[in-house]
């Protein structure tokens, strides 16, 4: 997924604050709870992903939450779990997760801001802020496959993984 290029390089922010100029300048709607929750939804190529960002200021931690409608059967959530402790051995930021109360797939990561000049100005740079949608949406759609294939497909998770991300060369 590419975000548009944002034309200004606004002062590091609160990071809420940074996450809202990031969804508007690329046209995403949002709703936003105070300084400490914004979401917004994000067409990709292979689903619509709700994007929900929760900042805990006591941990001084940024929590970006992806999910899309991907609900695991019960009888396929063993193979669910499966896939992703084979998905999230290659993953450098986040994980994923299967939400015990529904079987609703989520892809989580949190970002610890530390800001040494004012213990209560976390900043966020729009890099930043980039980076961490970026990553939550380009990983759920790398592994979306995956998740379609051992969900509603009966693959098993290393024939899914094979399949979902086998490269391929030229064009047709």
């Amino acid at each position: 997924m590419a975000l548009v290029d944002i034309d200004y390089t606004p002062a590091p922010a609160a990071p809420i604050d940074m996450l809202e100029h990031v969804f508007d300048a690329n046209g995403w709607a949002f709703e936003r709870s105070g300084d400490e929750e914004i979401s917004t939804s994000i067409k990709a190529g292979w689903a619509t992903y709700e994007l929900r960002a929760l900042w805990r200021d006591d941990e001084r931690v940024l929590q970006i939450i992806a999910r899309a409608d991907l609900v695991a059967p019960d009888e396929r959530r063993p193979a669910v779990y499966e896939a992703l402790g084979r998905i999230n051995e290659q993953l450098w930021m986040g994980h994923f997760e299967l939400w015990s109360a529904d079987g609703t797939v989520i892809f989580r990561h949190a970002t610890l801001l530390d800001n040494d000049d004012d213990e209560h100005a976390p900043d966020l740079t729009i890099g930043q802020a980039e980076v961490l949608v970026e990553a939550a949406v380009d990983e759920f759609e790398r592994f979306y496959p995956v998740f379609q294939l051992v969900m509603f497909a009966d693959h098993s998770p290393v024939d899914a993984l094979a399949a979902a991300l086998l490269e391929t060369v030229g064009e047709a």
